[in-house]
């Protein structure tokens, strides 16, 4: 092995703990990241941003359909989807080009090539134009996760999209399979229909989104039943054959579903085998996460964790977070990850927000709760827009006025909830949402007659 560069702080794996990189390097600290591809990391390049570049895509399209519904004449139209990757390789390459700019103002240290663990903070580099090996006072693992391709007879020899593929798509699938009903594959089961795909969505569990409330997962089934998307619901596959992109045949409980074109979004897997953990002495759990504590600390003295690699939800945001902890904790000030909000949103359209506690989580933990919901057509805003389908609910404790959650299926919810979200990180009684004076006429609006309805404390 190579004399070791020394760092004060090497990260593996471009993801949200580049900023941090730019921070401390900003000031003057020696910094690394080391990439094998995405140096803007996956979200915004393959993944979040690219995503919703594409789903807002679909949902001009299907304006275009509904143009009649707002006094627009038809006219000839047609989904162009080279058209449709290429703005989205065009926002990427902008997204790409600002991190370039910040690596070079922050005056952190960009390296190239696949790196690996090859003792205590010590990573080797590989690259085409060769070797390097960097040793960091402190080490940040920031890999990620992968989509997951399951272990079916067949399946892997399909060879499947991922929502990667998926999004570089030049074409329309004449008839898409989406194996999975959970975020991703909702998403891009209604996208691609909306660009003019037929499209079955096959899932093994009982209901769309099925770690929600039953409410949510039949408002999401009814929302694609209207858009002609076929769900199979309890339906696990048995094997695959065929070839994406020409002809796929899936045998399931219920018989074979054939279809052109295959998607898999059936969950993630972190990007944690071939880069010398246990070299390094950091331990992983039976699913291949890295094993943390509450301040995202490996096993392995001076070496952290954060993002999907280190076993937290899944959210960008959460990765963010993830960054803070670390951040604030090598400042000498005590931040832990228990007991966080975590906020998500699902962005299909209408988009499914949830804060906090769901119904099924409550009662499961034995947590007593009032609950108030309303449609969304019950005010304004969702009128104006034709788009009235949906609901907003939340549950408030028993005993206070505290809220414990809030859910919405409805134009904007992500937003939505954010107002929400702040309200109960600030320790705020429902009551303040209730009596605010919230503008004429907006989705926010709809909060204040949410919690007008709740039932009083018995």
């Amino acid at each position: 092995m190579s004399h070791p560069e020394e760092y004060d702080v090497v990260v593996l794996g471009s993801g949200r703990a580049r900023s941090f990189a730019w921070s401390l390097a900003s000031q003057g600290k020696r910094v690394a990241v080391v990439e094998r591809r995405n140096l803007a990391g996956s979200c915004p390049t393959v993944a979040c941003a690219p995503s919703k570049n594409v789903v807002h895509g679909a949902k001009v399209a299907n304006y275009f359909r509904r143009g009649a519904e707002f006094g627009i004449a038809a006219g000839d139209w047609k989904v162009e989807m080279p058209a449709v990757r290429d703005r989205k390789r065009k926002m990427v390459d902008g997204i790409v080009a600002l991190n370039v700019n910040a690596y070079r103002e922050s005056g952190a240290e960009l390296v190239k090539g696949q790196g690996r663990f090859v003792g205590p903070r010590t990573i080797e580099v590989t690259a085409d134009d060769g070797t390097r090996t960097l040793r960091g006072e402190v080490v940040v693992i920031c890999t990620g996760s992968r989509a997951r391709v399951d272990p079916i007879p067949g399946l892997a020899e399909s060879r499947p999209m991922t929502h990667i593929e998926a999004l570089e798509l030049d074409r329309v699938p004449k008839h898409l399979l989406v194996l999975g009903g959970g975020y991703v594959g909702l998403e891009m089961a209604q996208a691609l229909r909306r660009f003019g795909s037929r499209v079955t969505v096959i899932e093994r569990n009982d209901a769309l989104a099925h770690r929600e409330d039953r409410d949510v997962s039949e408002a999401l089934r009814e929302l694609f039943d209207d858009e002609g998307i076929e769900v199979l619901t309890a339906t696990p596959v048995a094997r695959v054959e065929g070839r994406s992109g020409e002809s796929v045949r899936l045998h399931a409980t219920h018989g074979m579903i054939e279809g052109s074109d295959l998607l898999v979004a059936t969950g993630r897997t972190p990007n944690t085998d071939g880069i010398g953990l246990e070299t390094a002495g950091i331990e992983r759990d039976d699913r291949g996460f890295i094993k943390v504590d509450e301040r995202l600390r490996t096993t392995a003295a001076g070496v952290w964790a954060v993002g999907d690699c280190a076993g937290s939800p899944h959210f960008t945001h959460i990765a963010d977070d993830d960054v803070r902890v670390i951040r604030d904790n090598l400042a000498g000030i005590d931040r832990v990850t228990t007991g966080r909000l975590v906020p998500f949103c699902l962005f299909t359209d209408p988009e499914l927000a949830r804060i906090g506690l769901s119904e099924s989580e409550a009662r499961s933990r034995g947590i007593a709760y009032r609950l108030a919901k309303i449609p969304v057509a019950a005010f304004i805003r969702p009128w104006t827009l034709s788009e009235s389908r949906g609901f907003y609910k939340t549950l408030v404790a028993a005993d206070s006025d505290r809220i414990l959650g809030f859910a919405a299926f409805a134009p904007e919810a992500g937003e939505v909830m954010t107002i929400v979200q702040l309200a109960m990180t600030a320790g705020l009684p429902y009551t303040a949402l209730r009596d605010a004076i919230l503008v004429h006429p907006t989705m926010a609006e709809g909060l204040a007659r949410l919690f007008r309805a709740l039932p009083a404390r018995p």
